[in-house]
């Protein structure tokens, strides 16, 4: 039993840097992005003023993290908006170090405050450190929660069971339609 955990593990922790290939605008691909929004919009009313002022956004509506020993990670595909128009695909990557166990899902958004904000992230220098706080949204979430250099992040956890005591970050890449 203990050894099917460490390939079920192996084969979620490798699963996070292999993607898929995408030829171009798939269809669906504005049905799923606004379903994602719709997620965080149903699930975090306290989100709209973020929706109505931001430049620009990116929604991960299934980020799925795994980690074992000293070891883990987390991968998810989203969905670039710029003043609320669907403009391209990214994909969130993070590495942690630390002691952790288990494995959860959770759906995350990236708000950004202004066109610099966004511009940024799109030329793929953008990271989220150790040093950055992702809001946990539940239903008492505070309203007067505001930007941070210019990005304001959320966080809705899904499914699953993790400990943690790790430090890493989050790397994003973009890919205009």
């Amino acid at each position: 039993m203990k050894m099917m955990r460490i390939v079920v593990l192996a084969f979620m922790l490798a699963g996070m840097f292999v993607q898929s290939a995408f030829a171009g605008w798939d269809p669906r691909d504005g049905d799923d992005a606004a379903n994602a929004v719709e997620f965080f919009r149903k699930n975090a009313p306290g989100l709209d003023r973020f929706f109505e002022h931001a430049y620009g956004y990116a929604v991960f509506p299934d980020v799925y993290k795994g980690g074992l020993i000293m070891l883990g990670g987390a991968h998810g595909s989203g969905y670039v908006y710029e003043l609320n128009t669907l403009i391209g695909r990214s994909s969130i990557t993070q590495v942690n170090v630390g002691p952790q166990l288990g494995g959860q899902s959770f759906a995350e958004i990236v708000f950004f405050k202004s066109k610099e904000d966004l511009d940024n992230f799109k030329r793929g220098n953008f990271e989220l450190n150790a040093q950055a706080t992702a809001v946990l949204v539940n239903s008492g979430m505070a309203t007067n929660i505001d930007y941070s250099n210019g990005v304001a992040v959320f966080v809705i956890p899904k499914a699953g069971v993790m400990a943690e005591a790790t430090v890493g970050g989050q790397k994003f890449s973009y890919k205009p339609f």
